[in-house]
């Protein structure tokens, strides 16, 4: 029986670790060829070797020139079918202490980080007038969280190019939507984890409590339900689905 993305060629930024690998290796698993960018190599590799992707390229998506060298040796080998710009980081402060540098930081990997991967891998999908672009925002891209306010107007920019990018492209074939998930079982949620141990004093337990209270379900989101509902919006049956910001959050928005 065949897959529902045999032999399709995804690409997934930020897909050594976390929701990414997840989401690589949901991908796989329904039939696509697989590659993963990111900057740290051997955690590249790694992905790789266990099975959650075929391919590997070094890239960092905050510089340009390194994503389009990066996607044109990728496309070489298969066009890129399916975008999967996940790629992210976060930082928190208080807003008085959020100097330019963070808020620039923030903006260029968590914004300028899926300009630059849909403006390499986009033009192909239009010449052949199919393709999927998934971007991995946040809840943050849809509502305000205290002490982050350079992370969440970037992914609110994130929705924004979304909404935007998929009204171009809403008769070519391609469609664009995000994907917004809450807090997520990941090591990127470890760093706030720590912070809050840090700052509070608090346990461990207590802080995972901290962040779950904010979804209604009480509990923090699995990196696999999040590459679920990626999985949906990369399939056939999510044709006329563009431009939606889709949360994986327990109700939270």
């Amino acid at each position: 029986m065949s897959k529902p993305l045999h032999s399709q060629h995804a690409l997934v930024t930020g897909g050594g670790r976390g929701i990414g690998r997840a989401i690589a290796a949901a991908l796989s698993e329904a039939g696509a060829v697989v590659t993963v960018l990111g900057r740290n190599r051997a955690t590249l590799d790694e992905a790789v070797a266990s099975g959650a992707a075929q391919f590997a390229v070094a890239a960092d998506v905050a510089d340009a020139a390194s994503v389009k060298s990066a996607v044109a040796e990728v496309a070489a080998r298969q066009p890129i079918d399916i975008l999967i710009a996940n790629a992210g980081a976060a930082e928190s402060a208080p807003f008085g202490r959020s100097d330019a540098a963070l808020f620039q930081r923030m903006m260029d990997v968590n914004f300028m980080g899926v300009v630059h991967a849909t403006q390499a891998v986009l033009p192909g999908m239009l010449e052949r007038r199919r393709g999927r672009v998934v971007a991995i925002a946040s809840t943050a891209g849809l509502k305000g969280y205290a002490y982050v306010s350079a992370y969440s107007a970037a992914k609110h920019a994130v929705i924004g190019l979304v909404r935007s990018l998929a009204l171009e492209t809403a008769k070519s074939g391609v469609t664009v939507n995000a994907v917004c998930p809450g807090f997520t079982e990941t090591d990127l949620l470890e760093g706030s984890i720590g912070n809050i141990i840090k700052k509070t004093g608090r346990s461990r337990e207590q802080a995972v409590a901290e962040l779950s209270k904010h979804n209604p379900q009480g509990r923090l989101v699995a990196p696999s339900e999040v590459a679920d509902a990626v999985l949906w919006l990369c399939g056939a049956g999510a044709g006329a689905v563009t431009g939606q910001a889709v949360a994986v959050a327990g109700g939270e928005v």
